[in-house]
């Protein structure tokens, strides 16, 4: 059973399988709004900064997503992005940034911020913030 870290920091178990692909790539995957400007350039950065290939890259829009990663519900696809560990364990919008900070090189020396007091409730107010106005601030196509 995998553990959902959820936009509070904190765990809850959830009840889906581990996630297809991710076992035996040993990977986390990543998954993100493909229509939306600001997710899909963050993803091209990620790309570049992921020597390692610890991330796999996946438009929540793709098809079988929904099939791969039934503990997830639609709607919150739609809402946050989405990290996912090679055993299921799930993080949701500000926890999957903070995930991903520590899974790379680059960016794993500031991630230690997130344990300052009142960093992580700041970063889920920021990070709602951003994904709820995400194509507005978008760049424009």
């Amino acid at each position: 059973m995998e553990r959902r870290h959820d936009e509070t920091g904190g765990a809850e178990a959830g009840t889906g399988p581990p996630a297809a692909g991710t076992r035996e790539e040993g990977t986390y995957a990543v998954l993100f709004d493909g229509t939306c400007p600001i997710c899909v350039s963050s993803v091209s950065r990620l790309r570049t900064w992921d020597r390692k290939g610890v991330l796999r890259f996946v438009p929540s829009q793709d098809p079988g997503v929904e099939e791969h990663f039934p503990w997830i519900p639609p709607s919150s696809l739609a809402g946050a992005l989405h990290l996912v560990g090679p055993e299921g364990e799930t993080w949701e919008g500000a926890a999957a940034v903070e995930k991903v900070m520590r899974l790379l090189p680059l960016w794993r020396r500031g991630a230690w911020l997130f344990d300052l007091p009142l960093v992580r409730p700041l970063a889920r107010r920021v990070y709602g913030w951003v994904a709820g106005n995400r194509y507005r601030l978008g760049p424009r196509g």
